[in-house]
């Protein structure tokens, strides 16, 4: 690795422990949890995509690959996704770059000159190290990405990663909707424009509290698919059968996720699965996250009846998801938009 890309003396390194001090103190003495030492590791279903480009009984042997993962798992893995090797590699090389500069640059308001919630650390509203988040990212909409001026480089893969993940997202999305209902559908194309979805670059740093505290808290995505190219360090986790399993890390493969809204799309069908990742003590991990999310007006209505989730718009989804997280540092989710 290039040396040179190092802030000196360490110093983009986030201030987890002097500015989670009282949290720390107040907590760091709890039992152990077992749910880590517990863990099983397992491999997600693996789908090869190129399967859908050859004869009929080869395409559909693989879309119900995905839609059998998709119901069993709410995860699986894909390979021959049209995304090079090479690629990767350098979107994983720009991420370190940007990830350390100096963190007081990071976290300025200016910084890309966007937004200040482009750059998002820890948890501000946490109120026990369960809570805490021991991992920083850059948060992106892809009207952000090309006002990356001063960031050309990674503008630029970026720009080429979403541009091949974009379609594969709503590749995916229309198979999984159009075998639930026994019909083809345009309904991704009409209400997922290509800015409105979302790219995440993540960095969990080593952490001296492993496993006191998670390199990302347990959660579901709001998306309708998450895709995730993530390196060879490993750490993600899902519920699978009430328990928590460890994903081993391919570098050749994606991620794939079923999000809140397809849940909700697909009336309980396809899970949108709690994850978490656990902090290493002595390593980072890289990953980058693309949220394939419909327009904020969009309205995420079942197909099916009774349906089990009153309709609603991603707008009021995240506007209530935003505020249960400053009332008590987790999202609630879905269980707001159940029909009792």
């Amino acid at each position: 690795m290039d040396s040179s890309i190092y802030s000196s003396e360490m110093d983009h390194e986030p201030p987890f422990q002097e500015t989670y001090k009282t949290l720390l103190h107040k907590h760091l003495g709890d039992s152990k949890d077992d749910s880590f030492s517990m863990v099983e590791t397992c491999d997600l279903p693996l789908i090869d995509l190129g399967k859908l480009n050859l004869g009929h009984r080869e395409r559909e042997e693989c879309m119900k690959e995905i839609t059998e993962a998709a119901r069993e798992w709410g995860f699986f893995e894909v390979v021959n996704h049209g995304i090079s090797k090479e690629l990767l590699e350098n979107l994983q090389f720009e991420q370190r770059k940007v990830f350390y500069q100096p963190f007081v640059k990071k976290s300025a308001e200016a910084v890309f000159g966007l937004s200040s919630k482009t750059y998002r650390w820890g948890n501000p509203f946490a109120t026990n190290l369960r809570q805490l988040s021991w991992s920083e990212a850059f948060h992106f909409s892809m009207t952000d990405i090309s006002r990356l001026d001063q960031h050309k480089n990674l503008r630029s893969c970026i720009q080429a990663f979403a541009a091949t993940v974009g379609p594969l997202a709503e590749c995916l999305a229309e198979i999984l909707l159009a075998r639930k209902r026994n019909m083809k559908s345009s309904y991704f194309q009409e209400n997922c424009m290509p800015n409105g979805s979302f790219i995440r670059l993540n960095r969990y740093p080593p952490c001296p509290l492993s496993p006191k505290v998670f390199g990302l808290m347990p959660h579901s995505d709001t998306s309708f698919l998450t895709i995730v190219h993530q390196d060879q360090v490993g750490g993600l986790q899902l519920m699978k059968d009430g328990k928590w399993v460890s994903v081993k890390p391919n570098q050749q493969a994606l991620v794939v996720n079923i999000g809140d809204l397809f849940q909700a799309l697909s009336n309980g069908v396809y899970k949108s699965i709690k994850h978490r990742v656990v902090a290493a003590e002595k390593v980072e991990r890289l990953s980058a996250a693309f949220f394939y999310c419909p327009t904020a007006e969009t309205v995420i209505q079942s197909y099916s009846t009774p349906a089990l989730y009153r309709k609603f718009t991603l707008k009021e989804y995240k506007q209530q998801t935003e505020k249960d997280v400053k009332q008590s540092g987790d999202k609630v989710g879905l269980s707001r938009f159940l029909i009792m």
